[in-house]
């Protein structure tokens, strides 16, 4: 990278062409963008780079992740900050509202963080009104999770108006590191977190610490056709709707039992929440719920506070929190099929919710372990990412006796392109 010779020069075009495509996904400008590890190191960043003065507010959502918390909590420590809590209304709901937030915002505001859709809840927050709420403030900075969002539907940073806006590429079915945005009249404000000597126009130059990793920046190029190259919002489009089938079936069932709470919205509208279904079984620990359909089944349900711990610990439950196991969670995505989703109870199950949570995996039948490319057919979109592919692995032969783990179209495609990651 940055050497003189062939080499050093075809390396720094790879990467320049994959920060480049990053910050064209998101809508933004190259030099509005930084590669990191994490979203938890890229925020972490940020922090140390505002420039805050002793008596300055930060405005924060319990519903968070701790990523979007822990650097401002500690920084607010260490400067002299106050902390002040978005209100929010406890139940089994519960959301960001404008109107709440109106109500803590002040003349001293400094910055408001908060999530775009809940990694528990999934509700998908009005970025673009909270947004226009915060500028009202003359100087307040607004920043904005979208790990749980950018997943299921397109991020346009200029469209919700945020200042910076940060999500994992690894969450977004590539490879693990992350991206930060920021406004450039905020970046200019920024203090660099680099050495003296450096440029420090550019919010990598500031943030970046060398940290990007060169060789998997190198893949987004690959991984944004995959998205729908230059189209990403028909992509998207049929995502939402497809995403909106998936969460149908699995809530409809979630809510028509008595002894289960569903944690967020329980409507299957796609414009209000993603797939991302919580919950949590009356009688049962999450966390042995869990380890039971481990041992009956391959499927991956996870149980936990999923690092939301706030939200689990000091907000469901009526404000008593759920306890060391927190919720059992369901993470849907586009490739995913409606069957996926089908719940059936055993009927010989001495357990009083069910055996195996989904029935089957996919329509198809035998070993014709395939993976579905029909949502918004594109015919440059032939890449699957790492994270995609180390989830095919996992079912790559199952035994005939379980077809339920097969999968639906061009596996072999799948092999052959994974090298583009490479």
């Amino acid at each position: 990278m940055g050497a003189t010779y062939p080499v050093g020069q075809a390396s720094q075009a790879a990467y320049v062409r994959g920060a480049q495509a990053a910050a064209k996904y998101v809508n933004a400008n190259p030099e509005e963008v930084v590669i990191g590890p994490s979203t938890t190191q890229l925020l972490r960043n940020l922090s140390f780079a505002i420039k805050f003065k002793p008596g300055d507010e930060l405005v924060l959502s319990p519903l968070e992740h701790e990523a979007n918390l822990a650097s401002w909590v500690a920084i607010a420590e260490r400067h002299d900050l106050t902390v002040k809590w978005w209100p929010i209304e406890v139940n089994r709901s519960p959301k960001l509202e404008v109107s709440k937030l109106k109500e803590v915002l002040s003349p001293k505001t400094k910055l408001v963080a908060c999530t775009h859709a809940s990694n528990i809840l999934a509700t998908i927050h009005d970025i673009r009104a909270i947004a226009d709420a915060v500028h009202e403030v003359p100087g307040a900075i607004f920043v904005v999770d979208g790990v749980s969002f950018a997943p299921h539907r397109r991020v346009d940073v200029k469209a919700l108006d945020v200042d910076f806006y940060a999500f994992s590429w690894y969450k977004v079915y590539g490879p693990h590191i992350a991206l930060l945005y920021g406004r450039k009249s905020r970046v200019d404000e920024l203090r660099s977190l680099g050495h003296y000597f450096n440029p420090q126009e550019t919010l990598e130059n500031k943030l970046g610490l060398a940290a990007a990793n060169f060789e998997l920046t190198q893949a987004i190029p690959v991984l944004v056709e995959y998205l729908g190259g230059d189209d990403p919002q028909s992509h998207f489009d049929a995502v939402a709707k497809h995403e909106g089938d998936l969460q149908s079936v699995l809530l409809g069932y979630l809510t028509s039992r008595k002894d289960i709470t569903v944690w967020g919205e329980t409507t299957t509208d796609p414009t209000v929440r993603v797939p991302t279904v919580s919950f949590t079984v009356e009688g049962w620990n999450s966390k042995d719920l869990v380890e039971t359909i481990d041992v009956k089944s391959r499927f991956g349900l996870r149980w936990g506070h999923f690092y939301s711990h706030r939200l689990v610990t000091t907000i469901l439950n009526d404000g008593k929190g759920l306890g060391d196991g927190g919720v059992v969670r369901v993470s849907m995505v586009h490739y995913n099929t409606g069957e996926f989703c089908k719940i059936s109870v055993a009927s010989s199950s001495p357990w009083p919710f069910l055996v195996k949570l989904m029935r089957v995996l996919c329509p198809c039948s035998g070993r014709d372990h395939r993976i579905r490319q029909d949502i918004g057919q594109h015919p440059k979109r032939k890449g699957i990412s790492i994270r995609v592919w180390s989830w095919l692995s996992n079912f790559a032969n199952p035994p005939t006796s379980q077809p339920f783990y097969s999968l639906s179209q061009g596996c072999d495609s799948l092999r052959h392109n994974y090298t583009a990651f490479l």
